[in-house]
């Protein structure tokens, strides 16, 4: 699944949001259904490990110039949710810019 989210922010500040913020990332699911953690690479590429229902979902987030690249490796299990799923990663995440 890729999420393409475009800004006008520059690097710097959408690293500096992401760092600041990336703790709420968990709120985004109902309580205690999930655990997110988040590691930091290099300075553009956040990686994320998402465990929810007994899945695994590993995914990144680039930071460009103009725009934010979100992918998540879906299970088979959960590919009937793709369209939900990038749906709620696109709203969620574009909070995390503002």
């Amino acid at each position: 699944m890729r999420v393409n989210l475009p800004h006008d922010l520059g690097k710097e500040e959408v690293r500096k949001r992401m760092r600041e913020r990336s703790h709420e990332i968990a709120g985004y699911f109902p309580a205690g259904m999930a655990t997110i953690e988040t590691t930091w690479p290099d300075e553009d590429q956040m990686d994320l490990l998402v465990t929810a229902a007994g899945q695994r979902i590993k995914g990144a987030v680039e930071v460009y110039d103009d725009e934010v690249v979100i992918e998540m490796n879906l299970p088979a299990m959960l590919g009937f949710l793709r369209g939900t799923l990038e749906n709620a990663v696109r709203t969620q995440a574009t909070k995390l810019l503002e």
